[in-house]
Order: C-alpha cells, then sequence, then structure tokens
C-alpha cells in the first residue's frame, strides 16, 4: 500500500503543476497578444525609415554625423537583448550562445557588453566578461522613454570613441512558434546594396537640404530601431514561454495518464494477491 501511496502523491503533485503550467500559459498568451499590437504597429514606421536613409546615406558625406563614421575596428560593442524571466523554453539559451560566440571570435579583451535583461547579465556576470552597463526590471513597463535612454547610451559611447561598432543579438518575432535570431550592425550606420534593392527613386527636392534631412531623420531612426529591437524581443518572449508551458501543460497530461494506468496495475495487483492470500488461508483450515 506505500507503494500505491507514492503513486498518489506523484499524481497529485503532477496536477498541481499542471495547473500552473496551464496558469503561465494563459498570461503568457495575454501578454503575447499585446506585445504582438505594438510590434506590428511599430514595424512599418521602422521600415520605412530605414527604406528611406538607405536611398540617402549613399549620397551624402559620411563626416556629416558622427554616426555615418565608418573607422577601423578596434573595440565592439554587444548588445544583448534577454529576458528577466526564464520558463520560456530556449529563448534566452539561444541568444547566449549566439552573442558568446560572437564576443569569443573578437577576444573578450576587445569587446563591450550591454545586458537587457537580467538574463544575460548573471550570464556574462558569472563568467567575468566586460560588462559596461545593465538595463533589467523594466519589461513589465516596458516604453519608449526606455529604449530613448538606452539608445542614448549606446550612441554616446560610439560618438565619443569608447567602440568602433555596435552590434545588436536578439530575437525576432516571426510567430507564435517561430523566433530568429538576429545579429545586426547598429553603428556605424550603413548600406549594403547586396542585402536588399531599393526600387527605384525618383528625383526629389529636399526642405531645407537633403543633409539638413538626414541629420533629422538620422537620431530619430536610431532610437526607433532600439523600440523595435524591445518590442520583437519581448514579443518573441512572451510566444515563446506560451508555447514551453503549453508543451509543459502537454508532458503533465500524458504523466498524469501514465501514472494513472500505474497506480490501477498496482491496485490491482495489491487487491489479486490479498484474495491469494485469503483464499490459501481457507485452503489450510480446510
Amino acid at each position: 500500500m506505500a507503494n500505491l501511496k507514492d503513486i498518489r502523491n506523484r499524481i497529485k503533485s503532477v496536477k498541481s503543476i499542471q495547473q500552473v503550467t496551464k496558469a503561465m500559459k494563459m498570461v503568457a498568451a495575454a501578454k503575447m497578444r499585446r506585445a504582438q499590437e505594438n510590434m506590428e504597429k511599430a514595424r512599418p514606421y521602422s521600415t520605412r525609415l530605414s527604406e528611406m536613409l538607405d536611398t540617402l546615406i549613399p549620397e551624402i558625406d559620411r563626416n556629416l554625423m558622427p554616426e555615418l563614421n565608418v573607422r577601423p575596428v578596434h573595440k565592439t560593442l554587444f548588445v544583448v537583448v534577454t529576458a528577466d524571466r526564464g520558463m520560456a523554453g530556449a529563448f534566452n539559451t539561444n541568444i547566449l550562445k549566439e552573442a558568446h560566440q560572437e564576443i569569443d571570435a573578437v577576444g573578450k579583451e576587445n569587446a563591450h557588453i550591454i545586458c537587457i535583461g537580467k538574463k544575460s547579465n548573471s550570464y556574462f556576470k558569472n563568467r567575468e566578461y566586460p560588462i559596461t552597463a545593465e538595463f533589467i526590471d523594466f519589461w513589465s513597463d516596458l516604453n519608449y522613454d526606455m529604449a530613448m535612454n538606452i539608445g542614448a547610451d549606446i550612441i554616446s559611447r560610439f560618438v565619443k570613441g569608447e567602440v568602433d561598432r555596435v552590434k545588436v543579438i536578439y530575437n525576432r518575432f516571426v510567430n507564435v512558434a517561430r523566433q530568429e535570431i538576429r545579429n545586426e550592425t547598429f553603428l556605424p550606420m550603413s548600406y549594403d546594396p547586396e542585402k536588399k534593392e531599393v526600387p527605384y527613386q525618383p528625383e526629389r527636392l529636399f526642405e531645407p537640404s537633403r543633409e539638413e534631412v538626414v541629420k533629422a531623420i538620422i537620431p530619430r531612426y536610431l532610437n526607433t530601431q532600439i523600440w523595435q529591437y524591445l518590442l520583437e524581443s519581448n514579443a518573441s518572449e512572451q510566444a515563446a514561454r506560451m508555447m514551453a508551458m503549453e508543451n509543459a501543460t502537454t508532458n503533465a497530461r500524458d504523466m498524469i495518464k501514465d501514472l494513472t494506468l500505474q497506480f490501477n496495475k498496482a491496485r490491482q495487483t495489491a487487491i489479486t494477491t490479498e484474495m491469494l492470500e485469503i483464499v490459501s488461508g481457507a485452503e489450510a483450515l480446510n
């Protein structure tokens, strides 16, 4: 009977875990819908700004703004975007693996790291990597002002010459079941004609001038890009957590079925054993 008691306790524990994972899935689904809506609303604006700058940057002097200066790369700043919490499948693990490989490729002595999220901060801090800044405990109150603060910190380090290149590693939301790891060069701003085709642009008039328009657009574009990175990562995190909790709930249900079958077999064995003992005792008395 002790064995039956142990199995019964295990079934009770798994059912409790199943209730927790089911609740976490529902919470993540609600958060993901809001995050996905915000992310999809911001995409057209950031994409249009990017396309506009792709047509303007090749036509202006790169000395116009420090954000456009391309110089020999000695120091690289890596912005690693992760979550504050786990329970999201391989969401954080894949990002940290990609970032670790990229940083090791340039060398710890040539790298600076800005950690966005507790997971990246604790990961690189435990391995004694050079962390220059950290931004944590803000995902629940994510707003554009936070993106501007992060962007100002990143841009100032590049403009001051502390780093020669800025790379952002984050998850891009594709759909609920899929997120892509992106490793993009944030600064210096550049245009690769082989990367994407820009449609023919007719002759345009700029007021007051092409250079002034670029000066006005670039700061807005950089802030918008940081905002887009955060929105993409937030939506990806909630989608990954929702899928992970759904899988955990399904696994708990399968485990309960197996344990129930095991419990029934053990109970049947115990009943059969007792009946045999009774029959054997009756025959012994006869």
